[in-house]
């Protein structure tokens, strides 16, 4: 019996001690797994940060390209590339006839001047060329005189530097994808809404994307399509002003409805562009259609929904809920959509404004 009870002991605290050194183990190697995403991550080789520099202070030294940003870039070393967002190949953006291309060249070419002597140099055109191909660039111009895009500061051949957005994403908080994995999706969005500013804020913010849907809806320049309406792709300033903070998924029309009838298809899953840009495939031709079949307010209202409802005043709540489901409800693009669209757009900024116009959020 006394040799029993010993032999239970010692196993008991042998099962004690290896469940410790598991957690133990397991709790360094996630410490150390974080260490090194966020290394990993800010490392400039992963998108050859270095070869980029290279290339364009070479190109900058032999004068093929200017702009504002080169002599920081490449003489003084003030400015200097830091964490890598993307490694993705930029996509080509192009304007539709619909635009109104000579106000647009107005103010492409006020950008590309960047010694502002009135001219335009041989490389400073090669440098604005090269940065009309990215649509977040071209965004930026079209959007330059309202809030939602962050200002633009300079330019080096393809290389532009904008504003810092201090809060980064619209919602939540950025975690590392592997600390992702193993939060469930109820205590992850519990951590989003907790993170959120005051409702009246959320609501300021919610306004200030719907104007912007308004601003990319048939705007001066031709409408553009949101293809990628996640909060990651926004942010917003110390005043609760929303900023667009990667725009390479917010594409012309025309250049969409180009890339979508060259498209093959056998089903409509074939047919999405980016996260949420959507045709119809064509059985017929086996080539998808060029028309959305869910608009951009439909897809903001979705992004919304939850952030928007979550600590919401009663009064408002019930009707705010109402025209938010109305919203993402949206289809088509008929013209009966585009009456509706205005009415639905008008309705949802209406009941925020009144009800937080009378705080300082406002």
């Amino acid at each position: 019996m006394f040799t029993l009870a010993l032999s239970v002991c010692a196993q008991a605290r042998f099962s004690y001690l290896h469940m410790k050194y598991l957690f133990f183990s397991w709790l360094a190697v996630f410490v150390g797994s974080w260490v090194v995403y966020v290394e990993y991550s800010s490392y400039t080789e992963l998108c050859r940060g270095h070869e980029c520099k290279n290339s364009i202070c070479d190109k900058f030294q032999k004068g093929v390209i200017d702009g504002s940003a080169c002599n920081s870039l490449c003489e003084k070393d003030t400015l200097y590339l830091g964490k890598c967002l993307s490694a993705k190949p930029s996509n080509q953006a192009k304007v539709g006839d619909q635009a109104n291309l000579a106000d647009l060249v107005t103010l492409v070419f006020g950008v590309a001047d960047s010694n502002k002597d009135g001219q335009i140099s041989l490389s400073e055109a090669h440098s604005a060329w090269a940065l009309l191909q990215l649509n977040e660039f071209l965004l930026s111009i079209v959007l330059q005189d309202r809030e939602h895009t962050p200002r633009l500061l300079g330019f080096c051949g393809d290389l532009y530097v904008m504003e810092k957005v201090p809060y980064v994403p619209l919602y939540g908080v950025s975690l590392p994808w592997m600390v992702e994995l193993w939060i469930p999706a109820s205590l992850r969005r519990s951590i989003d809404q907790w993170a959120a500013p005051s409702w009246p804020r959320k609501a300021k913010i919610g306004i200030g994307l719907f104007e912007l849907v308004e601003d990319v809806f048939h705007g001066t320049f031709g409408s553009f399509l949101m293809c990628d309406v996640s909060a990651a792709g926004f942010g917003y300033t110390e005043r609760h002003d929303i900023k667009v903070v990667d725009a390479r998924r917010i594409v012309p029309e025309a250049a969409f409805q180009e890339a979508m009838r060259e498209r093959r298809c056998e089903e409509d899953s074939d047919c999405m562009y980016g996260r949420d840009c959507l045709t119809s495939c064509d059985l017929t031709k086996h080539r998808c259609t060029t028309e959305v079949t869910q608009p951009n307010l439909a897809k903001v209202c979705s992004t919304l929904k939850d952030y928007l409802l979550y600590g919401a005043p009663s009064e408002i709540k019930d009707e705010l809920e109402k025209q938010l489901y109305a919203c993402i409800a949206l289809k088509g693009a008929s013209e009966q959509m585009e009456m509706e669209h205005s009415l639905i757009l008008n309705n949802l900024k209406t009941l925020l404004w009144k009800k937080i116009s009378h705080t300082k959020d406002s």
